[in-house]
């Protein structure tokens, strides 16, 4: 499925940026030339069937994801399923030749309602297929809290994990939300969302580029 050249309002945006020269070798800008995403799976407890969508802005510079029922609860008579959620993308990323990206940095934001003594995690794994490297991040929210969340991952430039030059290879993100009920009484309940609720919600997923091996 190929995703339109859109762009939305959406809950998870995926902004393309080049890193600032300090952070490593001078990188180049984004290629001006089309970048199109195309969908190969999009499954998970977080995500069902037509609940997440991707579009591509128009200038070349984002992708957005959007969820719709992406929440994680315990308590409250909650089946024990609902205390965590995932979702995993499986994405073909055409570049223009001669340039390859990688995650340098990811934004996310939520919302949680923890009662005192309840928990939650928010955890997101990025890796190509095929590729034994897998970046992971945790972060972890403790009740009593009701407010929006906002999670960051950092990635130092010796530690990117940079998508193949000239191999198409799916690109797979995996979040995950978790709630644990602690010592909160069971009649309560404790949640977390990273969905289209709020539209000031989103995941903003920082591309790094540089320029492939010139062929002899």
């Amino acid at each position: 499925m190929r995703a339109p050249l859109l762009a939305g309002g959406a809950v998870a945006a995926l902004f393309v940026s080049a890193l600032p020269a300090q952070a490593g070798p001078t990188i180049p800008d984004p290629p001006p030339d089309r970048i199109v995403i195309d969908i190969a799976t999009v499954n998970g407890s977080g995500c069902p069937l037509g609940t997440a969508a991707v579009a591509v802005s128009e200038d070349n510079t984002a992708f957005t994801v959007t969820y719709s029922d992406y929440l994680a609860q315990v308590g409250g008579g909650a089946p024990p399923t609902a205390a965590r959620k995932n979702c995993q993308l499986s994405l073909l990323v055409h570049v223009p030749g001669g340039f390859t990206y990688a995650i340098a940095s990811a934004d996310y934001r939520g919302y949680a309602s923890l009662q005192r003594g309840a928990s939650s995690t928010e955890k997101a794994s990025y890796y190509f297929q095929g590729s034994p490297n897998t970046e992971s991040r945790t972060h972890t929210f403790r009740g009593p809290y009701e407010d929006n969340w906002q999670a960051t991952d950092d990635t130092d430039w010796a530690q990117l994990v940079w998508a193949p030059c000239g191999v198409q290879r799916n690109f797979n993100i995996n979040t995950e939300i978790r709630v644990n009920a602690g010592t909160s009484h069971p009649s309560t309940t404790s949640y977390m969302t990273m969905d289209s609720t709020d539209g000031d919600i989103s995941t903003v997923y920082h591309l790094a580029w540089k320029e492939c091996p010139k062929k002899s």
